[in-house]
């Protein structure tokens, strides 16, 4: 119990004293030589300054996002910004004049500029007019439930439950009580941590949680300058109404109640549309869409940090955890896989091109989707031996068959839509004398069939395979040069990876053991952007995925595990 509320029961021991029995008006809380409440009733939920800064961080567990902010509130003026990640992107809601005009001042890099700051400019409209945008939620509505110690804090707790079709939202506000620097007889609500809980009565559990945690507050008057940006810079315009850009131009609408959430529905309705997403049943509509709210979440959050790279929303954004799993079906078996030593010493960097990509040379069949199927050790095995065999061939590139692989190789250890390994796939062409074409042994299922690889010709026929001297850049970029492209496995498991649109590829906690690569890929090329080394990977989760189904991914600290155990095919 604080102070405060000791007082109150000591002079008024009949009173129900739980910490907001204070003054009718929060604000008007006198401390004098003897207590008298004006009114001894539970007063209205504190009503905050109409102008404040704060600092804080944004933490919403289910996407995986801790992100600090700092923002200005301005009321009277109709101004507000927001900085996310340090300075790193600045969000301004400007609301005097007109229908208002929403900023967001941000670094881009292109390929002739890295990090230049650049603004973006949303402009309000009749519907949708540019209000500022607070970081404390409105309390009108909320109950006191007394107090609660919050990180060794006594606080006050305020509580409001809502109740929309089947779900129940339950947002909590805790908060502590300082002097007003103007007047030290009169108290001021500090926020101290504010969490939304939401529980879906037909998903049966919580679908939704995130709280933000205060750790500065101060109500003196703003600067006009903080709401204005570099005099030399110029804001370009960007299409469409402000509201279907809040993700971007002001992410925290959708979490500062009341809420705003239009944006969510304009998007998983985008979404479902482009990739023909059809759901079963109402229940598996909600989960889908609350999977997506939070990779939504995640994918901008990461975007706001500046990484080197960009994500973005493909095909993917509706599926858990568990389904993407199963699309990283790499084995890990511990043991020797029988490959040649890589036959070159002494490479030297200045001996090969600066950059290299067998698309060019029409080596690299078509990206493909893999499909809810673990086969993507089928995937960088066979591009590995289309490459070899465009070699071999005379530059005539052959399309060969997985589904050969997923069905048949079996018997050397390979688990078909379960997981595989190369090597294995190399011993079972070693015995029969190659692979089927896929003209001939028929498309990709995206499952598990039944084998006929006896009943069709089989071609690229491998005398054995090689692996590539493990964690040697100059090894990998002479065997793309010499060998063709080369099979390769990587840590796919982290959620930057999975959302991957454009840039160079660098997650530092992405690990590089051999087992803790879970992810069969085939690299193609090399290169360099901004002074930033690359491997050019084909992946097989479709066109939709990464830049066209490639990725650029850092050779730096052979982050990923690229260089760990890359392999290639004699013929």
């Amino acid at each position: 119990m604080n102070s405060f509320s000791a007082l109150l029961r000591a002079n008024y021991p009949t009173a129900d004293v739980t910490g907001c029995y204070l003054l009718h008006e929060v604000n008007l809380v006198k401390l004098a030589s003897e207590i008298k409440p004006e009114k001894e009733s539970k007063v209205k939920a504190p009503v905050w300054s109409q102008t404040y800064t704060v600092k804080g961080i944004l933490r919403i567990p289910y996407a995986e996002i801790n992100e600090p902010f700092y923002a200005w509130f301005d009321a009277p003026s109709k101004q507000s910004r927001i900085d996310y990640y340090g300075d790193m992107v600045k969000t301004y809601q400007l609301g005097g004049s007109g229908y208002g005009t929403s900023l967001k001042v941000a670094p881009v890099t292109t390929e002739t500029e890295e990090n230049a700051k650049t603004c973006l400019q949303v402009n309000g409209t009749n519907e949708n007019k540019i209000q500022p945008q607070a970081v404390l939620p409105s309390l009108v509505g909320f109950e006191c439930e007394g107090e609660e110690t919050i990180d060794g804090i006594v606080t006050e707790k305020w509580t409001l439950s809502q109740t929309i079709g089947q779900k129940i939202n339950k947002y909590t506000m805790w908060i502590v009580y300082k002097a007003d620097p103007n007047n030290e007889n009169i108290k001021i609500a500090v926020p101290k941590r504010y969490e939304m809980r939401g529980f879906n009565s037909l998903l049966g559990s919580h679908y939704d949680h995130y709280y933000l945690e205060y750790d500065f507050y101060d109500v003196n008057e703003i600067p006009q300058e903080t709401f204005e940006i570099d005099p030399n810079m110029t804001c370009s315009s960007f299409p469409g109404p402000g509201d279907k850009h809040i993700y971007t131009f002001n992410p925290m609408a959708e979490f500062i109640h009341p809420v705003e959430t239009s944006h969510v529905d304009f998007e998983f309705k985008k979404f479902t549309h482009k990739h023909r997403k059809q759901y079963d049943s109402e229940k598996e509509l909600t989960l889908r869409k609350e999977m997506f709210r939070q990779n939504l979440r995640f994918i901008n959050s990461v975007n706001r940090q500046n990484k080197g790279y960009s994500l973005t929303v493909n095909h993917l954004a509706d599926k858990t955890e568990l389904e993407l799993k199963a699309l990283r079906g790499k084995k890990y078996s511990g043991e020797y896989n029988g490959g040649q030593e890589f036959p070159y010493k002494n490479i030297h960097r200045d001996s090969l091109p600066s950059q290299f990509d067998w698309r060019i040379f029409g080596a690299v069949t078509p990206v493909k989707d893999q499909s809810v199927c673990g086969s993507c050790w089928s995937f960088g095995t066979v591009g590995a031996i289309e490459g070899a065999y465009f070699l071999k061939n005379g530059g005539n590139l052959v399309r060969l068959s997985q589904q050969a692989l997923i069905d048949c190789s079996w018997g050397y250890g390979n688990n078909g839509c379960d997981g595989g390994e190369d090597f294995r796939a190399y011993k079972w062409m070693l015995k029969h004398g190659g692979i089927p074409t896929e003209e001939d042994y028929g498309p990709y299922l995206g499952q598990d069939g039944y084998c006929h690889a006896e009943k069709v010709p089989k071609v690229a026929k491998i005398t054995g395979w090689v692996n590539v001297t493990t964690n040697d850049e100059n090894a990998l970029r002479l065997a793309l040069v010499k060998h063709g492209p080369i099979s390769v496995a990587i840590d796919a498991s982290h959620r930057t990876f999975s959302f991957y649109s454009n840039g160079v590829y660098y997650d530092p906690q992405c690990g590089n053991k051999e087992d803790e690569l879970d992810h069969a890929v085939l690299a193609v090329g090399y290169g360099s952007i901004n002074g930033k080394d690359y491997w050019l990977i084909k992946n097989s989760w479709s066109n939709y995925w990464g830049n066209d189904g490639y990725v650029l991914m850092a050779t730096k600290d052979n982050n990923c595990g690229v260089m760990t155990t890359p392999t290639y095919v004699n013929m």
